[in-house]
């Protein structure tokens, strides 16, 4: 399933997405370089939402994805939580595809693959 093109991902920020037309982001997609990193938008903590506006996933230094609604900050590379209150806990990995073209998807699961 397609989010967007790697131009649309700030280099260095942090997007959202609603690849579920839900109506909220579900999931969002940290940029470095061309390293993509994505979760699902929810803190382990008590499954909130991250952000504390749109597209608001990053602490003011960029380095952690942050929880608005516990502090809590998580390793960009890893998502395990590294301090709040959820310590030790981590955000759900959620597996992207970069194509050549330059588009970014949610890698398909096993089951999408075979049942379109």
């Amino acid at each position: 399933m397609r989010l967007c093109h790697l131009d649309d991902l700030p280099d260095g920020g942090a997007r959202g997405f609603d690849p579920r037309a839900s109506g909220r982001d579900t999931v969002f997609v940290v940029r470095r370089g061309a390293v993509l990193r994505g979760y699902e938008n929810a803190c382990p903590h008590h499954g909130t939402p991250l952000p504390w506006r749109k597209d608001a996933y990053l602490n003011a230094a960029c380095d952690r994805i942050v929880c608005a609604a516990h502090g809590a900050l998580f390793e960009i590379d890893t998502g395990v939580c590294t301090l709040g209150p959820c310590l030790g806990d981590a955000l759900t990995p959620v597996p992207l595809t970069l194509h050549d073209d330059g588009e970014v998807h949610l890698a398909a699961t096993p089951f999408e693959e075979t049942h379109p």
